[in-house]
């Protein structure tokens, strides 16, 4: 099986993974969005506030459907095209959600935008892993991932002092327009690497077979349901605490994400199974912290860094596990799993956070969400041999797949250089 991996003059290729991150924060931005406007957007919808929240749930539902069919589909096209098409698609999805009054119109309208997420959440970190060597491929993931960092710290919050000057209509028209813009820079800079032919494709069964590719799923549905309990009903939350400002929650955790995201580009390579760990049992003791003391606004702000330190890092860690474990030949396939995963962690956190908050109300939210983390920790803990190593294998052994032998990676020089192909051993032929 052939890969291409891209690297120039032993740098990272920073402007390809800085549109891939762009990609992933207009992502997170388009599909979490509704969350920080839940006061604002059910008025003119005519609907109740829990019912804004379920936007995130059609959005997350559609990515769960979606991923694996459609990038089966299209893993023999060329990639470049496939990642504009997607953006594309959250471009129409965002730009009728600005101009719907209708909401099951707005409903249709997220089900696009969560389907052509799914296809582009199943291509990233592949995308990424192919765009450098092996021994940087942890890094490079991370810059990628970091664009989940920026929506939080920045999108989110951003997006919601937006809708609070000029309404939560202009604040989708603005994601429709930079989705757009996104594409120009797609197509100037990411490289084209094709699509995978047809003998070279592997099956999902056996991608899924694959030792330690299960715990990484199952961690992946447990944190993100437990994450989304509370994400979503941020507002309602604050609200029972008697903190009325959700804008600046939203840019508590936002901020802290950003030294999270840090600490794991720091660690990931060297410490990922104690970083994991770690940011795992700190999400889970601020739950416990936001259940017993959120009326306490001093603690309630400290929680919500600490909460965001945590989960910042969270998916870094998560998706390199991932791709070790499948891969890189492989990634495109294992990601699709884990993203169909990971949105039915986000539909079914939504989902049951807008139950708890209709039947007990806000001060039920950190409990409801606490048991999922927490089985979170134990796969993470159980998985040592597999899943969640103590150190990255990858990071030091020569480039294999998992499913069949050494691979071949084509190295793309400078120009002026020769091309090498090189071989897993190393050997130019």
């Amino acid at each position: 099986m052939m890969l291409s991996s891209q690297a120039e003059g032993g740098r990272l290729p920073w402007s390809g993974l800085l549109a891939l991150s762009c990609a992933a924060f207009t992502a997170v931005l388009t599909e979490l969005l509704p969350a920080g406007l839940l006061p604002a957007m059910a008025p003119p919808l005519g609907v109740a506030q829990s019912r804004i929240g379920f936007l995130v749930t059609a959005y997350a539902a559609a990515s769960f459907a979606g991923a694996v069919p459609l990038t089966a589909a299209l893993r023999g096209l060329p990639r470049r095209p496939v990642l504009c098409g997607a953006l594309l698609g959250f471009a129409a999805g965002d730009a009728l959600v600005a101009v719907s009054s209708s909401y099951p119109l707005t409903v249709a309208a997220r089900l696009l935008a969560g389907a052509t997420g799914g296809l582009l959440w199943a291509m990233l970190a592949g995308y990424a892993a192919r765009m450098v060597p092996a021994e940087r491929r942890g890094r490079a993931i991370a810059v990628v991932l970091g664009g989940i960092t920026l929506a939080l710290a920045l999108g989110v919050p951003a997006g919601t002092a937006l809708a609070g000057a000029v309404g939560w209509r202009a604040a989708f028209a603005t994601l429709a327009v930079l989705a757009v813009l996104l594409v120009g820079w797609v197509r100037l800079r990411v490289p084209a690497f094709p699509g995978e032919p047809p003998h070279a494709r592997v099956p999902l069964v056996r991608v899924a077979a694959l030792p330690g590719i299960r715990p990484v799923l199952s961690v992946t549905l447990f944190l993100l349901l437990g994450h989304q309990v509370m994400y979503t009903y941020v507002a309602p939350f604050a609200a029972h605490a008697g903190y009325g400002r959700t804008g600046v929650l939203l840019g508590v955790f936002g901020t802290a994400t950003v030294a999270g995201i840090w600490l794991t580009g720091v660690l990931v390579d060297r410490y990922p199974r104690r970083t994991l760990l770690g940011a795992l049992a700190l999400v889970a003791a601020v739950l416990v912290v936001l259940g017993l003391g959120a009326r306490a606004h001093g603690l309630l702000l400290g929680a919500v860094a600490l909460w965001g330190t945590a989960f910042g890092g969270a998916p870094t860690l998560i998706q390199t596990a991932l791709v070790d474990a499948s891969g890189p030949a492989a990634a495109d396939a294992a990601t699709s799993l884990q993203t169909t995963v990971y949105n039915a962690g986000i539909a079914a956190g939504s989902l049951t956070g807008g139950l708890a908050l209709d039947a007990a109300g806000a001060g039920a939210l950190p409990w409801t969400a606490l048991p999922p983390v927490l089985l979170a920790f134990a796969t993470v803990a159980a998985g040592r041999r597999h899943a969640f190593p103590d150190r990255r294998a990858a990071a030091a052994a020569p480039e294999t797949n998992a499913l069949a032998g050494p691979v071949t990676v084509a190295v793309a020089c400078p120009a002026g250089d020769h091309g090498t192909r090189r071989s897993a051993d190393g050997t130019g032929r």
